[in-house]
């Protein structure tokens, strides 16, 4: 503190001394000016007086005229006025760089411990980052006890934080993101340390917990925190969260291993009833396929090793083929033949589930107008997901592969699942509507299993109404399912929609679905999915087969 008030002193002392000089030669100049104006009125003053200037007149006039008196005086007062001023500002103006100084030294520490802050903290949320997190993971581990010490981590993934956002924009998934930081800060306090390592990603590290059963009540609290409606720009909105948990040092003996297998958990709980899953060794053994068709997923398009296979749909009315649904299948270099169960679940995760549609819709559209132009009377059925629902550019999109194509639209049947309407439904019906006055059909695929309300599906253009195969399967031995398919049935011919069953394998439950009054069916006894040019070639040689398979 000495050292620094010396520092200032000398500061001030040296700004004293430039700044002093300036205003003094200022103050000389001026007395020089007050000088040559004394000696000019002192002249004028001895020519009026004697009418020539001489040295006798110049005394004469110094000794009897009082105005040169108080001339004589003002070089002095210059003189005098000019120290004592340059004094007093220099000292106000090194006054005044000191605080400046000083008020600028503040803010760049200021500045500094912000940006020292943003470094380890998510800048929308306030929370610990990844960098953060990891560290103080390190330390955890680093100074954990005795084994009866407890250290887990958490993941918890935001699921629908994307169609939150390509819905609402960023603004509106941004609100989302600091509503539910705030929840999980007031719900889990210290020691627990949350943290937001990705977008809609975030991590909890549990050091206290007495029992790996309590951490699992833990992951079941936090669904309990983030399960109350949530409410951005007037809009009411629930979240969909998944956990993937991990324990040291059950798991993994650094923070690299232990939240890699908890990412893996985290995938797995995507599939589970209970939204969580604690990570387990047998899940390795899918883990690094996984990774590797994900980060593959992105060239398999760009390389062709995608392939649209079509299963065929019969018209029970008219005992005749009279469509088919388009399902993409991935030749895999390595894998082989994979099912779409295998990959559109990853690509729907992120932007890549926008261009596989887009692929779709291109190859089977372009195949239905070949078909058409062949004199086949095939209707392709295309799937959409629930981010297609949600994004604006759809109908454009489609209206661009119109045209291109030039596919007939009556011979196009879009499936559409209940709870991709129901995610945001006013804005999904919009594109609906401006997809149908293209001339393009829809259809409610997996009917029963979602969540829609009778007065959005009375609202939208609907041709068809697919009764999902859970409840086909059985319906010769469960008499719930009997009931399902039943009312489903009427409630579609109601609506005017002809009713599909998907997943018809038995000849009997073919029979029991064409007395309940079913339109259309497909299934493996039909025919199973096969390539485009295998299903023309079975659509023009097995129609026939086809029908008496039907009788």
């Amino acid at each position: 503190m000495n050292v620094i008030n010396s520092n200032t002193n000398d500061f001030l002392h040296n700004n004293v001394k430039v700044l002093k000089a300036r205003v003094s030669r200022t103050a000389y100049q001026g007395m020089g000016v007050a000088v040559v104006a004394l000696i000019i009125a002192t002249l004028a003053a001895c020519f009026f007086d004697t009418g020539k200037v001489s040295l006798d007149g110049i005394v004469h006039v110094q000794q009897t005229n009082y105005a040169l008196w108080i001339m004589d005086a003002v070089p002095f007062i210059f003189g005098f006025w000019g120290q004592y001023s340059s004094t007093i500002l220099a000292y106000e103006a090194s006054a005044l760089v000191i605080d400046q100084t000083k008020e600028l030294r503040d803010k760049a520490d200021s500045f500094e411990k912000q940006a020292r802050h943003n470094v380890t903290h998510d800048l929308l949320t306030d929370l610990p980052n990844k960098e953060l997190f990891y560290d103080r993971v390190e330390q955890a581990i680093l100074s954990k006890g005795g084994d009866h010490e407890m250290l887990s981590i958490l993941l918890i993934e935001v699921e629908n934080y994307k169609q939150i956002s390509d819905t609402l924009g960023r603004n509106g998934s941004d609100s989302l993101i600091k509503q539910v930081s705030v929840r999980l800060k007031s719900a889990f306090s210290a020691p627990a340390t949350i943290a937001r390592i990705d977008s809609n990603i975030f991590s909890l590290l549990l050091t206290g917990a007495e029992s790996k059963q309590g951490v699992l009540a833990m992951a079941e609290s936090i669904h309990r925190v983030l399960e109350e409606s949530f409410f951005v720009d007037k809009v009411k909105l629930s979240t969909h969260t998944n956990i993937g948990i991990v324990h040291f040092p059950d798991h993994g003996g650094d923070v690299d291993t232990l939240v890699q297998r908890a990412g893996i958990a985290l995938y797995v709980a995507q599939n589970s009833n209970k939204g969580y899953a604690l990570y387990d060794s047998s899940y390795d053994a899918h883990s690094p396929k996984q990774l590797t068709l994900m980060s593959e997923l992105n060239q398999a398009i760009e390389r062709g090793e995608l392939e649209l296979y079509y299963q065929p749909k019969v018209d029970l009315r008219e005992n005749r083929v009279s469509g088919a649904e388009a399902l993409v299948r991935w030749n895999h270099p390595r894998h082989g033949l994979l099912n779409p169960d295998q990959f559109v679940p990853l690509m729907e995760r992120t932007r890549m589930i926008q261009s596989l549609t887009q692929w779709v819709m291109k190859e089977g559209m372009a195949q239905s107008a070949r078909w058409d132009q062949e004199g086949l009377r095939i209707c392709v059925s295309i799937n959409l997901s629930a981010k297609d629902l949600n994004n604006p550019e759809l109908p454009d999109l489609i209206a661009g592969l119109k045209g291109r194509t030039e596919v007939n639209p009556e011979c196009m049947l879009l499936e559409i699942t209940e709870s991709s309407i129901m995610t945001n439904p006013e804005t999904a019906l919009e594109i609906i509507n401006r997809i149908d006055q293209m001339g393009f059909h829809f259809s409610i695929d997996d009917y029963g299993t979602g969540y829609s309300s009778l007065s959005y599906l009375k609202r939208m253009p609907l041709k068809e109404l697919k009764i999902d195969r859970s409840f086909v399967e059985d319906i010769l031995t469960d008499e719930s399912d009997a009931v399902i398919v039943n009312a489903t049935i009427n409630l579609a011919h109601n609506l005017g929609l002809q009713v599909t069953a998907e997943g018809v394998s038995d000849i009997e439950v073919l029979k029991q679905l064409k007395r309940e009054g079913c339109d259309v069916v497909q299934g493996y006894l039909i025919g199973k999915p096969m390539p485009a040019e295998q299903f023309s070639d079975w659509f023009k040689s097995k129609t026939r087969t086809s029908e008496k398979t039907v009788h």
